[in-house]
């Protein structure tokens, strides 16, 4: 007699794959610039009395900006005592400064004015953004992520090195000759 090998039915010898549910996973909301994003009433936003102002200081490498918020008002952004279009004549610069309250939906609603020292234009074109941007964020904490994800609250420390003793700058030397 030969043996005989035992047969299983074949749903006997793979186990059943149970089915994978995968649940809907919300997609995070993007904020695009220059897109107005609906101004959020929420308990946390605050109310400023009569001439109350928001004060907050921005920097990017040399150049520092004092900025002070007003809600309300005619909705009036003056740098060093002048409008911010005579300010900065480049148009790429006026709206790096107005583009954070475009994001906030804040845009002609406050009225703000900045101080500026040091650094050149673009210096202090963003270092005002960023002292706008710390405003809003005191003004409505909820603002908070939409202008952190646009990269509104990054302070750029980078600043010129100082000239080195026995270096033409900071590190450039004299040309090394052989004879």
């Amino acid at each position: 007699m030969t043996p005989t090998k035992k047969t299983t039915p074949k749903s006997e010898e793979k186990p059943v794959k149970k089915a994978v549910v995968k649940k809907a996973v919300p997609k995070p909301e993007v904020v695009v610039v220059g897109e107005t994003a609906p101004a959020i009433a929420s308990p946390d936003a605050k109310v400023l009395a009569a001439g109350e102002f928001i004060y907050a200081i921005g920097r990017r490498k040399s150049a520092v900006a004092k900025t002070k918020l007003w809600t309300g008002g005619k909705g009036e952004i003056t740098v060093n005592g002048r409008a911010y279009t005579a300010y900065f004549p480049v148009y790429q610069l006026q709206e790096t400064l107005i583009d954070a309250l475009r994001t906030v939906g804040q845009d002609g609603k406050v009225t703000i004015a900045i101080e500026t020292m040091g650094g050149g234009q673009r210096g202090q074109a963003e270092a005002a953004r960023l002292g706008i941007s710390r405003a809003l964020i005191e003004l409505n904490p909820n603002y908070r992520q939409s202008l952190k994800k646009l990269g509104y609250l990054m302070r750029d420390p980078r600043e010129k090195e100082r000239k080195k003793y026995g270096l033409k700058k900071a590190r450039k030397g004299s040309q090394w000759a052989k004879r």
